[in-house]
């Protein structure tokens, strides 16, 4: 689960939920387990993931992050993830689940067209948007602020955006980038936002 020192956030139970799809954001190797990006420690929430995916038999999207050599990110961000590479790939243990992918060449998975492409398509079918994965203070963060005014604007009152803090993660580097800190001020971001944030979705 997401390193907080205190998860204050209530449960929700399965039974709670209307119409869900389950976005997967980012479990891939690059964050996951390999190269400049990667935190092992992120692993620690693909198991639930699993299992929530289960608990639903609910459509699912992987969003995973996928660059071209030349990217722009690159000026802020080391290289990672790019086309081809092992980087990009999803982690073995979440292949068995995908039911879609979106590629992305950004932080913000609002922004890619395979997703507004879904968005225009295949959204209005679900009325719980739940987003899992990494990082909770760039690409979960940023897509759930952005799908959440994109609700607001159209007054899509029927549907939420739901982020289990069980299930989101950040990276750790020690006296630059502390994960217990960023997971904090994030969840609460969101939260205040509107965004459902949960401490767990449970059967």
């Amino acid at each position: 689960m997401a390193r907080l020192k205190n998860n204050l956030y209530k449960p929700m139970n399965v039974d709670e939920l209307k119409d869900p799809v389950v976005f997967v954001v980012d479990m891939v190797n690059g964050f996951v387990k390999e190269g400049a990006l990667a935190d092992p420690a992120i692993m620690s929430i693909a198991e639930g993931q699993k299992e929530l995916m289960d608990q639903l038999e609910c459509r699912n999207v992987f969003v995973c992050d996928t660059h071209p050599p030349k990217t722009r990110e690159f000026l802020s961000y080391p290289q990672h993830c790019m086309i081809g590479t092992k980087e990009a790939e999803i982690i073995d243990e979440l292949k068995d689940h995908i039911k879609r992918i979106i590629h992305k060449n950004s932080t913000n998975t609002f922004v890619a067209p395979e997703f507004q492409e879904f968005l225009q398509d295949e959204c209005s079918r679900y009325k719980d948007l739940i987003i899992v994965g990494c990082c909770t203070d760039l690409c979960i963060l940023q897509f759930a602020l952005s799908l959440q005014s994109y609700l607001n604007e159209h007054n899509h009152c029927e549907q939420r955006v739901i982020v289990p803090a069980n299930l989101v993660e950040t990276y750790h580097v020690e006296d630059i980038h502390d994960a217990y800190f960023w997971n904090d001020v994030s969840l609460k971001n969101m939260a205040t936002n509107g965004i459902l944030v949960v401490s767990e979705i449970r059967g």
